[in-house]
């Protein structure tokens, strides 16, 4: 990822939170031979302002996408349980019935998805399905929500928009498709914008482009961002606070400049050495090797007693295995996971508590 773009600057906002997560628990039941449940998300907690991008960053199955989705109900009630609290823009979106949900869908909160060559309906025109989602949600004509779709793709920079908005999601680049993707997002003018890895499946300089979009268009309409994404030099290009996420707990949270030129978790400083170049005290320096993270992440269903990541850790010590951390607040405004000392030895970056049973 090019470091071309300056890191975020926090918004500064002492307004209360647009988003409040607090306890998120998913649950994934359990199939197959084993029947064991997976604890996909467990205990995670969030808050972000209007004008802000929190960034969820992390190894696959660290449960970033799975918060995310939680935040619009997107699980099937029959495979999964959801428990906790989500709060958005006042609204608390677990009580939500199934005609308030939809109203909140699109309307107060949307969503960018990875792939969307998979999201859009391949039957269906791109400006169709932006039109349809404007009706659905105010009471205009065809006409003038087509108008709008027009000035959407305007705004999202997407060349001959008008013929455009006439073709087929397979018909466009994957860069076009990903700026109809957030035009479609955008169309009902949310307060919360939900990123799943919008960048992905891009090359560099179209990832570029996509991330000067969104941050242009988070000044212009003061979204409340949500960025999920593995790729470390994405989110310090957009992001103003990161929550680095691990077998479905936050282990560390703090500003993306604090995060960067002074982790506290060992998780996090190991993101950090297989950065190739950038900033920041654990960046990798030019020429050296890119460091890999030993082993692999713990099994869901099966959660090991103590800290889920002490297997792969090199400051672990035989305490890590057996006694659960709990987050903590630090003077620096971490909140951390951890019961070891930081890379300078500064002291305990969190309490002890005792683990529960083994699954």
């Amino acid at each position: 990822m090019s470091a071309a773009l300056p890191v975020a600057a926090r918004s500064g906002s002492d307004a209360e939170p647009l988003v409040s997560v607090r306890d998120l628990k998913v649950v994934f039941k359990g199939s197959g031979a084993s029947g064991r449940a997976v604890q996909a998300v467990n205990g995670v907690d969030l808050s972000v302002s209007r004008g802000e991008t929190l960034a969820l960053i992390g190894e696959s199955g660290s449960g970033k996408s799975v918060t995310l989705r939680a935040l619009l109900r997107l699980h099937a009630p029959r495979r999964s349980s959801v428990s906790g609290e989500i709060r958005v823009a006042g609204q608390d979106v677990l009580a939500m019935d199934a005609r308030a949900l939809a109203d909140y869908r699109g309307k107060t909160a949307s969503m960018i998805f990875q792939e969307p060559l998979l999201a859009m309906d391949p039957v269906y025109t791109v400006g169709r399905q932006i039109t349809e989602s404007i009706r659905r949600h105010e009471p205009v004509s065809e006409a003038d929500a087509r108008k709008r779709a027009l000035e959407l793709f305007e705004r999202v920079r997407i060349p001959s928009p008008e013929r455009r908005l006439d073709a087929y999601p397979h018909e466009l680049s994957g860069g076009m498709r990903q700026r109809a993707m957030i035009a479609l997002a955008l169309a009902c003018r949310p307060q919360v914008l939900l990123a799943d890895e919008p960048t992905t499946a891009l090359d560099a300089t179209v990832q570029i482009q996509i991330l000067l979009l969104l941050r242009e268009l988070q000044r212009e309409l003061g979204l409340a961002i949500v960025f999920v994404t593995h790729d470390i030099g994405a989110a310090i290009e957009v992001a103003d606070r990161f929550a680095v996420m691990y077998a479905g707990r936050v282990v560390e949270e703090a500003e993306s400049r604090v995060i960067v030129n002074a982790p506290r978790h060992p998780y996090t400083m190991a993101l950090l050495r297989g950065r190739a170049g950038g900033t920041g005290a654990h960046a990798l320096a030019r020429g050296e090797r890119l460091q890999t993270i030993a082993g692999s992440p713990p099994d869901l269903s099966n959660l090991p007693a103590g800290c889920a990541f002490a297997d792969r850790c090199d400051l672990a010590q035989d305490g890590c295995r057996t006694l659960e951390p709990q987050a903590v607040v630090l003077a620096t405004g971490h909140r951390v996971r951890c019961l070891r000392t930081d890379a300078t030895g500064a002291g305990p970056v969190a309490s002890m508590a005792a683990a529960p049973p083994a699954h």
